[in-house]
């Protein structure tokens, strides 16, 4: 599991991401929670080079608002 960044609101139907350094993962990249379970899948890139913001497309049954201020991950 990779650290892909923190969640740090909703905006439209998605849930924004900010990640800690320039890495980004690829369009489409899957994102987990702490336990593993499935977020959604990154849909856009955007913000400033340094730490770019994710635009997280939410899976099913997944509840933003209880991940505003965690982080979620990658797979590897």
């Amino acid at each position: 599991m990779k650290r892909l960044g923190e969640a740090v609101r909703t905006a439209q139907g998605v849930l924004v991401v900010r990640s800690p350094d320039e890495t980004t993962p690829d369009i489409g990249t899957e994102v987990v929670d702490e336990s593993l379970a499935t977020v959604g899948r990154v849909v856009d890139v955007f913000g400033p080079v340094e730490r770019p913001y994710l635009a997280v497309s939410l899976a099913q049954d997944v509840r933003p608002a209880l991940l505003v201020g965690s982080p979620v991950y990658t797979r590897e």
